[in-house]
């Protein structure tokens, strides 16, 4: 199993990830860092009607927002590589 399949693993689970790991899956669903705002992070899509944003608990991802994500990519239907 690669890294990439660890960390999706993880993540589809709702175990917890570092920022760095949430980062990185929002990248790998064709999401682009449009700005940033103090600590907030304005992630977009092309295929999301709404920006999501995220923001470190320290160098943990806040759970509440890697749940929002998973919802996310449900209800577009995204695949990762997306655009």
């Amino acid at each position: 199993m690669t890294k990439l399949e660890k960390l999706l693993a993880r993540f589809e689970s709702g175990l917890s990830l570092s920022f760095l790991e949430l980062q990185s899956i929002l990248a790998v669903y064709g999401f682009r860092l449009d700005r940033v705002s103090g600590s907030h992070h304005i992630y977009v899509h092309p295929a999301v009607s709404r920006p999501i944003s995220i923001q470190p608990d320290g160098k943990a991802a806040k759970r509440y927002q890697v749940k929002q994500l998973r919802a996310i990519i449900s209800e577009f239907s995204l695949v990762m590589g997306s655009q």
